[in-house]
């Protein structure tokens, strides 16, 4: 397959340039006029090589739009602020589709939502045994909520292996992990859940 020098070049279109007066070939396409309430490129322009260029270096795409729809259109969240069709609170209303209204013969989304909500309630019921602060700290541990006291004290160990400067050639940038395993060791070896 023969390799294109230009990237984006539709050749043997049999389209003629657009520009005045010139006859080459219009194998380069250019964004044409937009038309209101549409957010693409409208119809396309062609052009020969030195034209397109000509074109590209003086082409504004904010053209015609307002400071706020400029703001708007350069925000990095821009084009992500509409729901998915399915989704929206006011789904089947217009005809649309509803989440509930997608065939699942394998059950695989209905499934997977029944194992994430057992598994949340599991979590739940092996979390209630800490307080809070308990619990930010089987984080910073990496612990699960079911850990036992000696799971705890494995941990605690792996940990201090890992981080302690000792261990690492007198390499200090871990100390501030470790200062937050040995605090969160320290109040999980004294819980009411480990006793």
């Amino acid at each position: 397959m023969k390799q294109q020098k230009f990237h984006g070049r539709f050749e043997n279109t049999g389209r003629e340039c657009e520009a005045p007066r010139c006859e080459g070939a219009g194998e380069f396409r250019a964004p044409g006029r937009r038309s209101p309430g549409f957010d693409g490129p409208g119809e396309w322009r062609w052009f020969c090589l030195d034209h397109v260029r000509e074109f590209n270096a003086g082409y504004d795409w904010f053209e015609g739009m307002s400071a706020e729809e400029i703001l708007d259109a350069q925000s990095p969240v821009s084009g992500w602020r509409t729901d998915t069709r399915a989704f929206r609170p006011d789904a089947g209303v217009d005809g649309a589709p509803r989440w509930a209204d997608f065939d699942d013969p394998l059950d695989a989304i209905g499934a997977r939502a029944g194992d994430i909500r057992r598994q949340a309630r599991g979590q739940n019921e092996h979390y209630a045994r800490f307080t809070p602060k308990e619990r930010e700290a089987l984080n910073v541990m990496g612990l699960p909520a079911n850990a036992d006291r000696a799971g705890l004290r494995r941990r605690y160990s792996e940990l201090v292996r890992q981080y302690h400067p000792d261990r690492n050639g007198g390499d200090r940038s871990q100390e501030g992990r470790l200062q937050r395993v040995v605090e969160a060791y320290q109040l999980l070896r004294r819980a009411g859940a480990f006793a």
